[in-house]
């Protein structure tokens, strides 16, 4: 509509910011609002300072990129009102192909949870059910896509973290091939495993975005220097709605997994509906997944408490206690005291318990030799197969409050999403249906640098199954 000049890209940002103003109050999918810098840059598509397949189209951003003298906070106390000297890599990429940012989105503190719970800020609410969680810890991107307040968001994907709010959200959210994207502007919670990604109501919207952000970065050590899969042909190839000779592998593994009965029938509906299109289904065996979970929550723990060792209130951000009367370790103490959030203790506490001298080798380095057996699992699955496939997540959006208590059932969100990001692969999440009146995902896992698979796989499927839109707010 704005490149044949039925609207303006004015009128498009106007549009989703008065829908900002008028439901977030319910929803707060949003940290902060750049009324005035998503005006600005929709008026230079208008004056034809910048054009492409998204330019005028308007975009949120988790606040865990960066955006040049916009507040990054990361959902979190000890960076409140930071606004940082420099874009993230794929915020240059979104502005340079004139997408509007509308703004930050919420999520859990530094990106550790799975509900949106853990944002210093308050949660997010879904926007299928506003007593329950949209999904972490991108649920302000995912809950901002289903409310309309935005058509496109960008998340990060750390063990699930696109992939899981998507699924109870009833959105697409895409995990690319780590060092796909760039990490470059991410602040960095576990950096081994960090990856940011689309977010949008279809595949193709996802395919479009992940097209505008992939691509190599000398600025990232990790970013790999190949060409970008045609995520975007994929797309449309799967839309055709053939699927003739691809081959699905079910993981063996995943089967007793306890997931809710409706997620199951979802699921297996969905199946079905692949293999009318001409997909073949083939059981396989990954033995190591099993050890996914533990593993990631001994890899993570142990980066993130390396990588927020920088938070010390020294050079920005929060410092707290100092009176003068302090030394500087008590300032730094304090400053992490009053600054973090309990989910963020929790895990800088495990992870240095795990890099200490004495328990390195028996925890962190156990941990990282599960990994390799991981991705041996996958190498050899993917011999047989051309896709992993499973549900997304265990269970349909819970309510608020109902597994804070105890922190192994949050982390069980996370079941089906962690072993793709101790491998390295991309995986999507795509709506396959409704348990209880709320979203179902299912899941696609491919190869490293196979993205346009998945993205095949997940378009077939939605010309079976179709989009899901959520009650009116």
């Amino acid at each position: 509509m704005i490149s044949t000049g039925e609207v303006s890209a004015v009128e498009v940002a106007t549009a989703h910011l008065d829908r900002i103003a008028a439901v977030d109050d319910r929803v707060h999918a949003f940290l902060h609002v750049d009324r005035a810098g998503a005006l600005e840059a929709a008026a230079a598509v208008d004056r034809g300072e910048i054009t492409g397949p998204l330019a005028g189209v308007p975009i949120a951003v988790k606040d865990v990129v960066t955006t040049k003298g916009v507040p990054t906070t990361a959902a979190s106390k000890i960076l409140e009102g930071w606004k940082p000297p420099y874009d993230a890599t794929i915020v240059e990429r979104l502005k340079k192909a004139g997408m509007p940012i509308l703004g930050k989105t919420n999520m859990d503190e530094f990106a550790m949870g799975s509900s949106t719970e853990y944002s210093a800020y308050g949660p997010t609410n879904n926007p299928w059910d506003l007593g329950r969680i949209p999904g972490g810890s991108g649920g302000g991107s995912a809950a901002a896509l289903a409310a309309y307040e935005a058509p496109l968001a960008i998340g990060t994907d750390t063990g699930g973290s696109i992939r899981q709010p998507g699924a109870v959200t009833g959105t697409v959210g895409a995990k690319p091939t780590y060092g796909g994207t760039s990490r470059y502007g991410l602040i960095a919670f576990s950096s081994s495993l960090d990856t940011p990604g689309p977010c949008a109501r279809t595949v193709e919207d996802t395919a479009l975005l992940h097209a505008v952000i992939a691509g190599h970065d000398p600025r990232d050590s990790t970013s790999i220097p190949q060409p970008v899969p045609d995520v975007v042909a994929a797309a449309r190839l799967g839309a055709t709605g053939d699927l003739t000779g691809v081959r699905l592998g079910i993981v063996k593994e995943f089967a007793g997994d306890g997931s809710e009965p409706g997620v199951t029938a979802a699921f297996q509906e969905s199946l079905q509906k692949l293999v009318k299109l001409g997909a073949e289904v083939v059981e396989v065996s990954c033995p190591h997944f099993e050890y996914a979970l533990p593993a990631y929550y001994l890899i993570a723990p142990s980066e993130c408490s390396s990588n927020l060792a920088r938070f010390d209130g020294v050079r920005y951000g929060l410092r707290a206690g100092d009176d003068g009367n302090r030394s500087l370790e008590e300032v730094m103490s304090l400053t992490r005291e009053a600054g973090f959030g309990p989910e963020v203790k929790r895990r800088i506490i495990i992870g240095t318990y795990a890099l200490s001298s004495g328990y390195y080798d028996a925890y962190y380095g156990q941990a990282q030799k599960v990994r390799t057996l991981i991705t041996r699992d996958f190498q050899s699955a993917f011999e047989k197969v051309d896709v992993l496939v499973s549900p997304t997540t265990p269970f349909v959006a819970f309510p608020f409050g109902s597994r804070t208590s105890d922190p192994y059932q949050m982390y069980l969100a996370d079941l089906f999403t962690i072993p793709t990001n101790l491998y390295g692969g991309p995986a999507i999440s795509v709506p396959c249906g409704l348990s209880e009146g709320l979203p179902v995902g299912f899941q696609i896992m491919a190869p490293t640098l196979a993205d346009d698979r998945m993205y095949r796989v997940a378009a077939a499927l939605e010309s079976a199954v179709g989009t899901f839109t959520p009650p009116a707010l």
